[in-house]
């Protein structure tokens, strides 16, 4: 039985680059990419912005569309993934899909922040890595 491993992405390059590195390092694995749709993130939201169904609806497609880019990139590396779209934070995203999916392993992106952005905004990646029930990967940027 092949390993699973879960991505969870983002439009950053930061999770562009964990997904290709877990699509060379984990070779013949199966790859579940994984986008949280978090109906409180405050850098998706202005202040115009009204969580009401079109808003709703247009954040969905934009997600879906996402995952389509990851699917895509999937096939330029020649590796086959499934995607998933969860609702809610991301880092109890991931770590449901952890369970609900029987994940071996996860390798995910990192901004790389330090100091005082670390503590005022928290990391998801360092969050998930601490109580994650596997390993976890996380791929920081180059500097």
């Amino acid at each position: 039985m092949a390993e699973t491993v879960l991505v969870p992405v983002d439009d950053s390059a930061h999770a562009r680059k964990a997904f290709e590195r877990a699509a060379t390092a984990f070779e013949g694995a199966d790859l579940i990419v994984l986008h949280a749709l978090d109906p409180f993130d405050v850098y998706s939201v202005t202040e115009e912005a009204v969580w009401d169904d079109e808003f709703r609806d247009r954040r969905e497609r934009e997600a879906e569309a996402l995952l389509a880019e990851y699917e895509s990139l999937a096939d330029d590396l020649g590796v086959d993934v499934e995607t998933r779209l969860a609702h809610g934070g991301p880092e109890r995203a991931i770590l449901g899909a952890v369970d609900d999916l029987d994940v071996d392993q996860v390798v995910i992106g990192s901004r790389g922040r330090s100091g005082i952005g670390r503590v005022l905004l928290g990391s998801v990646a360092e969050t998930v890595a601490r109580r994650s029930p596997v390993s976890v990967t996380i791929v920081r940027p180059e500097e």
